[in-house]
């Protein structure tokens, strides 16, 4: 889930994502791995060219039973978000992502996701909407046609206190323009959590996510730690 926040110009930031699939699918999709007890861990590298731009580079890894630990891909990926100058009545960004898997991870080796970024404020509430369309670029089983496909995502906050905020996160998965999956196919999933600001700038974020269609994973925990590098 993306804020619509960037990093400002020369600041590095670094992130890691940890997940761990308790309960996901148990038979290879094509060329994709079961998810079931894979372990996934993400390093992010951030870079605010402006102040209303960044650029982030991405390494995935992951561990999964059998192989045990393995290369997972990387991605890139250009954020920019609107000037508070313009006064709009809610925070706009807009993200543009290329992604690179191998075949155990995805089904494409290559996609491109593009993710309007919507946020609004009130008072100790936090609301947020990615309403995301992504796109194969290379298609491991070439026999089908790449289509655009709808991920939807969004998140509620509030906040406790200066420290703690509880949230709940959404994330769906569907066809676009008329080409909607089947229902058997179709991803729903749901991640309360919080996030603990440690400190000005660094936070740490846990949440436990539940599936509800056995096309996605059905038991998730996953982390994110942010810290800022300075400039």
């Amino acid at each position: 889930m993306y804020g619509h926040e960037t990093a400002l110009r020369g600041e590095w930031e670094f992130d890691t994502h940890l997940n761990y699939t308790a309960r996901g699918t148990t038979v290879f999709d094509g060329s994709v791995a079961p998810t079931e007890h894979q372990v996934h861990l993400a390093l992010e590298l951030t870079r605010g060219l402006t102040d209303h731009w960044e650029v982030t580079a991405y390494l995935l890894s992951a561990y999964r039973p059998g192989p045990g630990v393995e290369y997972a891909g990387w991605r890139v990926r250009s954020r920019v978000r609107a000037p508070e100058a313009w006064r709009l009545p809610v925070d706009l960004g807009l993200a543009a992502e290329l992604e690179f898997s191998p075949a155990a991870y995805d089904e494409s080796t290559a996609g491109l996701e593009i993710r309007p970024i919507l946020e609004k404020r009130i008072g100790r509430w936090q609301l947020q909407f990615n309403p995301v369309i992504e796109r194969s670029l290379a298609e491991h089983d070439t026999s089908g046609d790449a289509e655009w496909e709808f991920e939807p995502s969004g998140r509620v906050g509030v906040a406790v206190s200066k420290v703690v905020t509880l949230s709940v996160e959404y994330y769906g998965k569907g066809g676009l323009f008329g080409s909607a999956l089947p229902g058997s196919e179709q991803v729903h999933q749901f991640y309360p959590g919080v996030d603990l600001k440690l400190g000005d700038d660094s936070e740490l974020s846990v949440g436990v996510g539940f599936g509800t269609t056995s096309a996605g994973n059905r038991l998730v925990f996953k982390s994110r730690f942010e810290i800022p590098l300075g400039r």
